[in-house]
């Protein structure tokens, strides 16, 4: 089997925190040898794709421009194909504002005028938040969240509650599922990596460290999946899980052993 491509995700895979992990450097170098097409995947909405190239590179990895992508690369191009002349109610945090603002959408802070609530990861969540939406949300508003992560790491080890866990939040309060949350590993999201890494899902390698989204994503593309042991899950929550991993490696610094056997 050969593969031309690879999307590989950031934080736990390549790096946690402010420091590359060990070896990532060289497995970069060495899947460009192979011919394998990069794109770096973070489902991290409150930056861009270009923000995490110049991020990456200025971590030392080589990077070139468009081999990064977010969630919130997901979500403006989601809203833009979809509802661009849509008001939206924005939850989330400043560096995702700064993403949808760039692209044209309007954003509102009048319930009665809103087509869309859009609800994502920020610190300042709370209380004002809930009731915002219950006066946003009726029958006809459409309701976005950003990505599923309910918990994100920090650098220190500390886990803290992600976009999904305002999301679902959110979804309580004013009683119902969102529409669509974007992120990997939507549909949406399989789209735009796709098309970044411009090589078809059978030929594509996809690298992460969460079975409910990097690797969930891989496998419902059909994509040959490898989980990395560098991040969030171990080796018993793939006996928990009904994604499969078609590889398990302790790190990035092991891709060789799957690039030997796929040869």
């Amino acid at each position: 089997m050969s593969l031309s491509g690879a999307i590989v995700d950031l934080d736990g895979t390549v790096y946690r925190g402010d420091q590359l992990l060990p070896g990532v450097t060289d497995a970069v170098a060495r899947m460009r040898a192979a011919g394998l097409s990069l794109l770096f995947f973070s489902n991290n909405p409150t930056k861009d794709g270009e923000a995490y190239v110049s991020r990456l590179s200025e971590m030392g990895l080589d990077v070139r421009p468009r081999e990064a992508c977010s969630a919130g690369d997901t979500t403006t191009a989601y809203l833009r194909e979809h509802h661009h002349d849509d008001a939206i109610m924005f939850v989330g945090s400043p560096g995702l504002r700064e993403q949808l603002t760039a692209t044209d959408l309007t954003l509102t802070t009048e319930p009665h005028r809103a087509d869309v609530l859009l609800a994502s990861w920020t610190t300042s969540f709370g209380y004002d938040d809930m009731r915002l939406a219950l006066r946003t949300v009726d029958e006809d508003t459409a309701f976005v969240g950003t990505d599923p992560d309910r918990t994100i790491p920090r650098a220190d080890g500390e886990v803290v509650p992600g976009s999904g866990a305002i999301i679902n939040s959110l979804a309580a309060t004013v009683g119902t599922e969102p529409d669509i949350v974007l992120g990997k590993p939507s549909q949406p999201a399989i789209d735009l990596a796709l098309e970044r890494v411009d090589v078809p899902a059978d030929d594509c390698l996809v690298v992460g460290d969460r079975l409910s989204t990097d690797l969930r994503m891989g496998q419902e593309a059909g994509m040959t999946t490898v989980l990395v042991l560098s991040g969030v899950c171990d080796r018993g929550d793939v006996a928990d899980s009904d994604v499969d991993p078609d590889f398990i490696i302790d790190g990035l610094a092991d891709i060789d052993t799957v690039l030997a056997a796929l040869e």
